[in-house]
């Protein structure tokens, strides 16, 4: 996260209703309806944006797009691919597309898929619906870019805060701005966070994070190894590797546990469960 822009290396899924205070460069990018991006969105694959949807600065991808309804570009839009575009979208600074042009309103995918399938069962392919099926929910696919950032539906990113409604989630070497409020808090290794912390229910931190505020929850708070809290620590719980370090005071209405070596050999899915 810079000044103005959230940069990340795969791609972006941004739940319904969400606000994000930020640009976006990313491989590809997915808005859902009623979005607010108020930087520039910039693509070096397709970028799929939802009805009602507003983008504050310019759009550009380096393949297709395709845009609902009334969706509204302050900006310019420009696609070196095909652009897919429904009724009443507003792009204020104008556009520039090297391929197709098709002005239509696209059924949506769940809705397609839904009409492909009945059709096939009235006719009587069950073998192709069953192929279709396991082609769309197989197994085997190769899993999500973990480089990926996935925002929930009504979720809101600024400069001040990082509100998700459920669980959040942090992976590995990621650098944040901005205050986390979240149900719940799990986060990897190697990140910097320039804000604090506050949930319902329990935070975990992996190795070697740094946290430039406090950390409030009502469960448990758990840091391992050679992690740094700048600011304060108040939860119910809180367990604490010996190689972490706590600039403030910690407060723990059912104690603090002090870990070693050898209890930090756990899992991090049995850390997480752990509680006392």
């Amino acid at each position: 996260m810079e000044e103005h822009t959230i940069i990340v290396e795969g791609d972006v899924i941004v739940g319904n209703h969400s606000d994000i205070k930020y640009g976006v460069h990313a491989n590809s990018v997915i808005l859902g309806e009623r979005v607010e991006l108020a930087g520039d969105l910039i693509c070096k694959s397709d970028v799929r944006i939802d009805i009602w949807s507003q983008i504050g600065g310019n759009v550009k991808t380096d393949e297709d797009a395709y845009l609902g309804e009334f969706v509204n570009i302050d900006g310019k839009l420009i696609v070196k691919g095909d652009l897919d575009i429904g009724n009443d979208v507003k792009i204020n600074g104008g556009f520039e597309a090297k391929g197709w042009i098709v002005i239509r309103n696209p059924v949506p995918v769940i809705v397609y898929l839904f009409l492909y399938i009945s059709e096939l069962l009235r006719l009587g392919k069950d073998e192709e619906v069953e192929k279709a099926l396991s082609e769309l929910f197989d197994d085997e696919e190769e899993a999500l870019d973990p480089a990926a950032m996935i925002v929930p539906n009504g979720s809101s990113i600024s400069i001040d805060s990082i509100r998700v409604p459920a669980h959040a989630v942090v992976g590995n070497g990621c650098r944040l701005a901005g205050n986390i409020r979240s149900a719940s808090l799990e986060m990897g290794s190697d990140n910097t966070l320039y804000g604090s912390i506050r949930t319902m229910d329990n935070v975990y931190l992996g190795k070697n994070n740094s946290i430039h505020g406090n950390i409030v929850s009502r469960g448990m708070v758990r840091i391992a190894a050679d992690s740094h809290v700048l600011g304060e620590i108040n939860a119910r719980t809180v367990r604490i590797h010996e190689s972490a370090r706590v600039d403030g005071v910690i407060r723990a209405s059912e104690g603090i546990v002090f870990e070693r070596e050898e209890s930090a050999e756990l899992s991090d899915d049995q850390l997480m469960q752990l509680d006392v």
